[in-house]
């Protein structure tokens, strides 16, 4: 069934962490009161005070006001009373400390569902659309915060706590297995301050737009009693939404299925390079959308985890492409639909942002395959931990507005925009990708390189191949013979002239890659096809090899060439080979020419992964 918001569940009885209750006063605060510093608030300011150890908590008199918020500030997944990590500086945020919480997006009861739902309603059933904590695996998905008990607590204390952003989160009081929504208009008993309480805290969803908020929410308790008053501040920060790099190890991978041959001589190759890889054979998605690449992105969120570990939800991301824009129900592309209804469950979230306003205007590059991951590096001062994204955008060729805000507000993987508009096409895949290597970044970059593929045709018709046909028994369509000599080849204007463009186009997204990164030319590895023009614009003439899947650190599936075959081999397969051997990898050429290179893509576009959450943790990043 679709999951509906439920009834509030607000309460003025605050229990105690031993399970008693107390009532709840609604009188204000005592004005009069004496003020005593802030819980790590010293003279001498926050931390050990003089002759005390770094790290050990003063011993606290049970006469003195306690008021004191604690949460995983030094984020080892626990929170310590007496640990003064998990206090010091707990109302800043930065790369050492400061806590973390997430939106609680996903679907663990998984009773979401997408039947009979248009797409502007896809989102509104997630575990966080409800004031209810949804068993005990969403549970897990909150970040616990506790008030340290007072036991001495005269019969006048009371306290109020504030939620800077209510509008954006769910604060949940803890009462053993049981979570009621947190009351902030009522104050907190004297009873329950002598036990202390635990709160527990998700986001109602993810960051979208840094001018409607930035992910953080600050806690601030107001406590008096005995003549007492004082306060405390906690901020927390939200998990951004991260996406994977190539040289993560591949969990899983996805293709669409289709009633064609085309498909299915791709899927079955597939199948091959997974096993011989050592990863689980590609899922499928029933569609008549060969894109798989594009109508999806694959990521996830995570908080700190005792044990050094991470708690993580994977995200989904649902491209912005908007096929039917005239349509404002139901306006999204049809096969972006399996992000909420294969995707979304058990610690799995989906996630969409469009604007309908631009009419679907250069649509294409909203597509996925205009999305990629640049792995972590260091350079210019700068460390990426995470990567960077990567994707075709311009001022005047640009995606999804709302979207790219959306992605940018993430912070921690912050974007490298090349131009993509000389290509038909408009995708970032169709020009470069990324394997792992020994390199001071520890990858390399495979770009196509048009100038290598005329070259090599050159040579061949120069040593007396020049008869020798390519694309033997292919075609552009059912009447079209796609096969042509090297010399026919090499005589075409039009491919030529679209080489020599898109050599130079190249060069200027590799110009901006190398400054941005600091990658040389020995991280480079050169991928030979050429170009061709399509209204006007320039996409592949051969199957372009760069636009492939890395399955794992040792294998490559790319699209097979068919070349010329000269002295029993593929010239083009070759050369993929001998630039990937020395990198360790093997080659799997997949038939994808039918359903996919003459629509203009290839096996990268046609296929999808879910990689490993990286050792990385985001939080230290500083972003």
């Amino acid at each position: 069934m679709n999951r509906t918001p439920r009834a509030l569940l607000v309460t003025s009885l605050l229990v105690a962490a031993c399970g008693s209750t107390s009532e709840s006063s609604d009188a204000p605060l005592d004005p009069t009161s004496e003020e005593v510093p802030t819980e790590g608030e010293t003279p001498n300011g926050p931390g050990a005070r003089p002759g005390e150890t770094p790290g050990a908590e003063k011993p606290i008199d049970p006469k003195v006001l306690v008021a004191d918020l604690r949460a995983d500030v030094n984020r080892d997944g626990v929170i310590g009373l007496d640990d003064a990590a998990d206090d010091q500086n707990e109302d800043t945020w930065d790369a050492t400390h400061g806590a973390v919480f997430l939106a609680n997006i996903d679907d663990d009861e998984e009773v979401c569902t997408t039947t009979n739902i248009d797409d502007v309603d896809l989102p509104s059933c997630n575990d966080a659309a409800d004031t209810s904590v949804n068993g005990a695996e969403d549970a897990k998905d909150l970040a616990r915060i506790k008030m340290r008990p007072w036991p001495a607590a005269p019969d006048d204390t009371k306290a109020t706590l504030a939620i800077s952003v209510p509008d954006r989160v769910n604060v949940f009081l803890v009462k053993g297995a049981t979570f009621e929504l947190f009351d902030t208009t009522k104050t907190i008993s004297a009873a329950d301050i002598r036990a202390g309480i635990e709160l527990a805290i998700e986001a109602k969803d993810i960051v979208r737009d840094l001018a409607e908020w930035d992910g953080y929410v600050d806690l601030s308790l107001q406590m008096s009693g005995g003549g007492q008053k004082g306060s405390d501040k906690l901020r927390m920060r939200v998990s951004p939404v991260m996406t994977y790099h190539h040289l993560l190890p591949t969990e899983s991978t996805w293709v669409s299925q289709m009633n064609s041959a085309g498909n299915a001589a791709m899927r079955a190759d597939l199948a091959l390079a997974a096993t011989a890889a050592g990863v689980p054979a590609p899922r499928t998605i029933p569609t008549t959308d060969q894109w798989t690449q594009d109508f999806f992105e694959t990521g996830y969120m995570s908080m700190p985890a005792a044990g050094g570990g991470q708690h993580v939800i994977r995200v989904t991301l649902r491209s912005a492409n908007t096929d039917s824009p005239n349509t404002p129900r139901n306006p999204l592309r049809r096969a972006g639909r399996a992000a909420f209804a294969m995707m979304r469950g058990k610690d799995m979230a989906a996630v969409q942002q469009f604007d309908l306003s631009r009419r679907g205007r250069f649509d294409t590059l909203n597509s996925f395959g205009n999305f990629e991951t640049i792995p972590p590096y260091s350079a210019n001062g700068k460390s990426y931990p995470l990567g960077r994204q990567l994707r075709g955008n311009i001022a005047t060729y640009y995606t999804d507005a709302s979207f790219t805000k959306m992605m940018e507000a993430q912070s921690v993987q912050p974007p490298v925009y090349v131009d993509t508009s000389w290509l038909l096409v408009g995708h970032i895949d169709e020009t470069v990708s990324f394997v792992k290597a020994s390199s001071p970044r520890g990858w390399a970059l495979l770009v196509n390189d048009a100038t290598m593929a005329r070259n090599m045709l050159q040579a061949q018709s120069n040593a007396g191949n020049g008869g020798t046909p390519m694309f033997v028994g292919k075609y552009w369509d059912s009447q079209s013979p796609a096969q042509a000599t090297i010399n026919q080849v090499l005589s075409d204007a039009d491919v030529m002239q679209a080489s020599a463009e898109a050599a130079v186009e190249i060069a200027a997204q590799l110009a901006t890659i190398k400054a941005e990164t600091g990658i040389t030319d020995a991280e480079i590895i050169k991928v030979p096809f050429l170009h061709m023009t399509a209204s006007g614009k320039s996409v592949a003439y051969q199957p372009g090899m760069v636009n492939g899947l890395y399955l794992s650190p040792t294998h490559f599936v790319a699209p097979d060439p068919h070349g010329p075959v000269i002295n029993g081999e593929d010239i083009f397969q070759k050369a993929m080979r001998d630039a990937l051997t020395p990198y360790g990898i093997t080659v799997h050429f997949a038939e994808d020419w039918d359903t996919y290179h003459r629509n203009l893509g290839e096996v990268h576009c046609g296929t999808n992964s879910v990689r490993q959450v990286p050792a990385a943790k985001w939080w230290e990043s500083g972003r």
